[in-house]
């Protein structure tokens, strides 16, 4: 198959074609009803304008006969002045049929019984009578027959035909004229049609062209936002879809530039110190024993990434869904706070609770989850706290929603990175984060927790200094298929 033939199929394929086609299709219906409708009227008005004049001229011509025994020249002068300018044929029959005149004079059917369809008709029925029949030539005729009336008795009819191809020829050029306007009408619909066609799927061709830019990977190409209501709509869903996979992209790309930074600098630690080893003679067993525990925890620092890493990616696979069961949230909080007393002691930190007198109805919600996500948060703060500072767990009710503050007067964090904090790997001191075997994951797994329950997590400046990690659950006290 050629350039040109495929191009060919692809276009009686195509919407444009569609669109041309059905505009065309139901103009040209329009156009035919119309023109048969307009054919129609002209027509029936043709034929009875010719029918009113035959039957007035016949009326006419009867009310001047007296008497079929005899036609006086009187009488035939005036019949002539009644048809004068006509191509009208008269006959006047009497009650036997025969005809006692007709304006034929070449003819000789005076004397003879005249058949007729329109006379026999109206010698039956007394009254009068209409008929279109086909003459000589196939010309068609009108014909019309009234009565000859003495008193009340019918003595005769006056019989009038007329050719009608005069109007004939004029419907004839009418039909001629409307299939000829038909035609121009369709060629010239078919044109703008195809124009209208090129304008209405030409944002379709754009979307499809930055769409397979899209596939390509080049997110800067932007969906024209012009045209009709819906098209604009259109383009902003792809546009917008188009950002959404540019940001996915650069967060996949930095996901996974700062999972290779983070993996890199414990396996070079690793590397350093098992080359060091390798390359001392007779090293002293005590300092084995230093590079021993300096590797112990260089793997206990990746095993910890690890687990964070598998941790998000469970979260990710989950489709936004948690595996709800009724808790007790005052304990499972008190269960949180004696788990890590151990670390805030030693760094001499004061951690306690103060909800004594908080009691709650079991909570649905996933218990792991937010449990790390409390964890997480609550361990977050007493790493960074300074020795002699404190850590307080806050906990109470408000508009149907748990609410779990965590408050230490640390060093706070400043207003332009209290969004930022949230992210994967995302580290406010990275020295800092090291010394304490921070990964930069435990508040982005603990957000991801929280907003998969519905609900939200926020930090705010403490009055004294420091910061308070706010986090709200939605208060669901009854069994739901899933949050």
């Amino acid at each position: 198959m050629d350039i040109t033939t495929k191009k060919i199929k692809e276009f009686f394929y195509s919407m444009r074609f569609s669109l041309m086609a059905t505009y065309v299709v139901v103009i040209l219906i329009a156009i035919t009803l119309l023109s048969v409708y307009i054919l129609g009227v002209l027509t029936d008005s043709f034929y009875s304008t010719e029918k009113v004049n035959l039957f007035a001229k016949a009326n006419i011509v009867s009310g001047l006969v007296a008497d079929t025994e005899s036609i006086t020249d009187e009488t035939r002068e005036n019949i002539a002045k009644t048809l004068y300018g006509s191509n009208m044929r008269c006959i006047i029959t009497g009650r036997d049929l025969r005809a006692v005149f007709d304006s034929n004079n070449d003819s000789d059917i005076v004397g003879k019984v005249v058949i007729r369809e329109a006379i026999n008709k109206c010698m039956a029925s007394g009254e009068e009578t209409y008929v279109k029949l086909k003459g000589v030539n196939e010309i068609n005729m009108l014909s019309v027959a009234v009565p000859l009336m003495s008193g009340s008795k019918t003595i005769g009819a006056v019989y009038l035909a007329e050719s009608i191809a005069g109007a004939d020829a004029a419907v004839g050029d009418i039909k001629r004229n409307l299939i000829i306007f038909a035609v121009i009408t369709s060629i010239l619909i078919a044109m703008l049609s195809l124009a209208l066609s090129f304008m209405t799927t030409a944002p379709i061709d754009n979307f499809i062209a930055v769409s397979k830019e899209i596939s390509k990977g080049n997110f800067n190409v932007k969906a024209k936002e012009k045209g009709t209501s819906e098209l604009v709509e259109m383009a902003k869903a792809l546009n917008y879809m188009s950002q959404e996979l540019e940001d996915f992209e650069q967060n996949r790309k930095k996901f996974v530039s700062d999972v290779s930074h983070e993996l890199k600098t414990p396996l070079a630690t690793i590397k350093l110190i098992c080359d060091s080893i390798v390359t001392t003679d007779n090293p002293e067993p005590h300092m084995v024993q230093d590079f021993l525990g300096d590797l112990s925890d260089e793997v206990d620092r990746l095993t910890r990434l690890v687990e964070r890493l598998l941790t998000l990616t469970k979260m990710d696979a989950s489709q936004k869904t948690a595996t709800v069961t009724p808790v007790d949230f005052v304990v499972m909080l008190k269960a949180i706070v004696r788990k890590l007393t151990p670390n805030s002691h030693a760094k001499n930190i004061m951690l306690y609770d103060d909800f004594e007198d908080i009691t709650l109805e079991p909570i649905m919600l996933d218990y792991d989850k937010i449990w790390e996500a409390v964890y997480n948060v609550t361990d977050n703060a007493i790493k960074y706290t300074p020795e002699g500072g404190f850590v307080r767990m806050g906990l109470g009710i408000k508009n149907q929603m748990v609410i779990v503050t965590i408050e230490d007067n640390g060093p706070g964090i400043p207003d332009s990175e209290k969004e930022r904090i949230f992210d994967r790997f995302y580290r406010l001191d990275d020295s800092r984060a090291r010394d304490t075997g921070g990964t930069g994951l435990g508040l982005a797994i603990a957000k991801e927790a929280v907003v998969l329950h519905g609900g939200e997590i926020s930090v705010k400046d403490g009055k004294n200094g420091g910061s308070i990690f706010t986090i709200s659950i939605p208060y669901i006290r009854e069994m739901a298929e899933g949050v």
